[in-house]
């Protein structure tokens, strides 16, 4: 059994210097890699003069989160993949119990640990948190993290359950999934390209699971800020792509409901004086309407499962539910 951990690093030295050596103490399990997409900074020098035992990977061009990792990935060998951002504190004994679940099960193909806060180390972090649902309108959210909203971790996550999606910020994987699924989607760039892959995999029957007794902190926004109008854009118009690609039945009906459910997230973000993100949502939608026949042919490729019998599926409406209903933690559903 070989395990890499695999970091995609663009321009981050900062990163690197900051959370490498927690990586390296405590990861005697696994062969360490870092991925670089083409840096321009002085990345790939300040590792090779710091990190002796550390493998380098350069890309030979700036392909985003999801190219990156396709690209990088084709060079290294092992069972399990751990993606691994690198804006995030691992923590002692993060990787066994992790690797051991997935060879528990063979239809176990991914997983990831809790995700708390490196700034506010009593709460979980938006991305990941306690694991990633998703509702009947493809609005993802997390067990911890519903929309802005996160939990304070006092154990009630501590379980190993069955998830929709795992987060990208720490990704356990077994290889062999990852290269049979024909890994991230590039055209997503960045953001919720893992959720894509976990539905993929799920729509053939895998499973995708959540492990409570692994936990890392992590930074969040370190690459691209949560309150940047590209993060909008780039969240809206991939979370589109996802449904069209995946979804079943009933993809026009969800269209149109999100159409309608993305109209009235413009408007909280018109009164929350935030005007940049309103473009950045039409955008989205415009771009999504631009690239349907070439989701067209990617949905073709694409077992699509009953949606409404996945597990970690909300079958409600989560916007209804936190904006309407006041509902705030994952508990209250």
């Amino acid at each position: 059994m070989n395990t890499a951990v695999v970091i995609l690093n663009f321009n981050g030295r900062k990163w690197l210097e900051k959370f490498l050596p927690s990586v390296f103490a405590n990861s005697d399990e696994a062969d360490i890699y870092v991925i670089d997409n083409a840096s321009t900074d002085d990345s790939v020098l300040f590792l090779k003069d710091n990190f002796p035992k550390l493998k380098v990977v350069v890309n030979d061009s700036n392909y985003w989160f999801a190219g990156g990792y396709n690209e990088g990935l084709k060079h290294i060998t092992a069972d399990y993949y751990i993606l691994l951002n690198s804006d995030v504190e691992v923590t002692p004994n993060w990787i066994t119990p992790i690797i051991q679940l997935l060879e528990s099960d063979e239809n176990i193909v991914a997983a990831q640990p809790k995700i708390l806060s490196y700034h506010n180390r009593q709460y979980f972090e938006h991305a990941g948190a306690g694991g990633g649902m998703i509702d009947k309108n493809g609005y993802p959210f997390c067990r911890g993290r519903i929309f802005d909203h996160v939990e304070k971790d006092e154990g009630q996550y501590n379980d190993t359950t069955e998830i929709f999606w795992a987060t990208g910020a720490c990704l356990f994987i077994k290889a062999k999934s990852f290269h049979e699924f024909g890994g991230f989607d590039a055209i997503y760039l960045a953001h919720m390209e893992e959720i894509d892959l976990c539905w993929r995999m799920k729509n053939s029957g895998k499973k995708i699971m959540y492990c409570g007794s692994s936990s890392v902190y992590h930074v969040g926004g370190g690459t691209l800020n949560y309150i940047n109008p590209k993060k909008t854009y780039l969240n809206f118009r991939n979370s589109l792509f996802t449904l069209y690609k995946n979804l079943d039945k009933g993809l026009f009906i969800k269209i149109l409901t999100r159409l309608c459910l993305d109209s009235v997230a413009a408007a909280k973000f018109l009164f929350s004086g935030k005007i940049r993100h309103i473009g950045s949502i039409f955008k989205a939608h415009f771009h999504f309407y631009k690239n349907i026949p070439q989701l067209n042919k990617k949905r073709k490729q694409i077992p699509c499962k009953s949606f409404t019998e996945m597990e970690g599926m909300y079958s409600s409406n989560i916007v209804w539910k936190h904006f309407g209903r006041k509902k705030k933690t994952f508990k209250d559903l």
